[in-house]
């Protein structure tokens, strides 16, 4: 089973999991260079969207995402929403199942509380033998072994 895992924002951390294969990740900034429109930004995303599912042959069987629901700043909460739109349409067109996992739900999952901070996170990636790029990354493997524990059986996951 092919899963992807993202940590939306404008900075989004994902890891993808291919049966057979090492798990893929990383940290990928989707901000509008200076000489760029806001649109340029869900340009991007889509094309990576599109690069993800090219790279798993075209089979994604399921993205699990952090779903917030509370942000401290407007703008964070438009652009958010943006990026959740985005991922909605391009998985209803590649009929790609979506779960959404609260923050303190995969926090918990990964470190056994719910409110621990990005370097907490951070240092349980490393803990785990990962090497994360960012906390985004770090967000997005901890989400990946919660997917796989989901929806893999036992003995094929990664984690």
């Amino acid at each position: 089973m092919n899963i992807l895992a993202l940590d939306l924002g404008t900075t989004t951390g994902w890891a993808l999991s291919k049966r057979g294969a090492p798990v893929q990740g990383g940290s990928e900034s989707f901000s509008p260079k200076r000489s760029e429109t806001s649109a340029q930004r869900w340009l991007k995303f889509r094309q990576f969207l599109a690069d993800i599912g090219r790279d798993a042959g075209g089979e994604i069987h399921v993205v699990y995402y952090e779903r917030v629901l509370h942000h401290t700043a407007v703008q964070a909460a438009h652009i958010y929403g943006g990026f959740e739109a985005m991922l909605q349409v391009w998985c209803e067109v590649n009929r790609v199942r979506m779960v959404c996992v609260s923050p303190m739900t995969i926090k918990k999952h990964w470190t056994g509380k719910g409110n621990v901070d990005k370097k907490a996170m951070m240092a349980e990636a490393v803990r785990r033998g990962m090497k994360p790029v960012d906390d985004n990354h770090a967000d997005a493997l901890a989400l990946l072994s919660l997917a796989q524990a989901q929806e893999v059986p036992d003995e094929e996951c990664a984690f």
